[in-house]
């Protein structure tokens, strides 16, 4: 496993730099909302890895990458969840901001950076489709996938943790009602953007009954 772990390490930094739904979320939170609720959301974000890993490493990634309802099930309440997050980033922006609320829904946060991970295809498929080509048949797969597990999630934990740094870097210049306002729009277009490159990046063609 040691000969695989380095290549599998630079696999998780490119993908984990592509843009998608995780990175879109705690870069738009963290311009609006600043560097704590960016890290709650982030939290929330390396726990759901952690789950989804932890599912496809006892087997059941398979039974959802094979049953045509499950997954798009898992698609289509990830693309909702992101619209959702867009209408709810653009009415959030129309408030006043009181410094004050961010520390009262932390769990608010982590709550939606958890969900929107366990909503999120993209992830159950690198599991599925990506980490069993780094697991030595010399070896029980299981122990190694969980140990993948843990090494992707702390990868991707380090870039989340990175965006968010660099994302609330900005948030000042968003202290204005007006900008602010503003720039809700913007966040609310990019984050329902993410939703419609979500649905078209996941999308599948099956060849087995519409009844599995």
């Amino acid at each position: 496993m040691l000969e695989t772990l380095l290549p599998f390490i630079l696999t998780s930094f490119a993908i984990e730099l592509t843009p998608g739904p995780n990175m879109g979320y705690l870069a738009v939170l963290s311009l609006d909302r600043g560097r704590i609720a960016g890290f709650a959301a982030a939290a929330g974000v390396a726990l759901g890895l952690l789950v989804l890993g932890l599912v496809a490493g006892l087997g059941f990634g398979a039974l959802i990458s094979e049953t045509r309802w499950l997954y798009e099930a898992l698609r289509w309440g990830g693309v909702a969840y992101l619209v959702w997050l867009g209408w709810d980033s653009y009415r959030d922006a129309q408030k006043p901001l009181e410094p004050e609320d961010v520390q009262k829904n932390l769990a608010g946060y982590f709550g939606r950076g958890l969900a929107s991970n366990l909503l999120n295809p993209k992830a159950a498929v690198f599991y599925i489709a990506v980490m069993p080509n780094f697991v030595s048949g010399t070896a029980p797969a299981t122990p190694q996938l969980l140990s993948l597990t843990l090494v992707y999630v702390a990868v991707a934990t380090i870039i989340h943790l990175g965006i968010v740094l660099l994302a609330s870097t900005l948030q000042p210049v968003l202290s204005s009602d007006r900008i602010r306002s503003r720039a809700g729009i913007v966040f609310g277009v990019t984050l329902v953007l993410i939703a419609i490159w979500l649905a078209v990046t996941t999308h599948r063609t099956w060849s087995v009954s519409p009844l599995q």
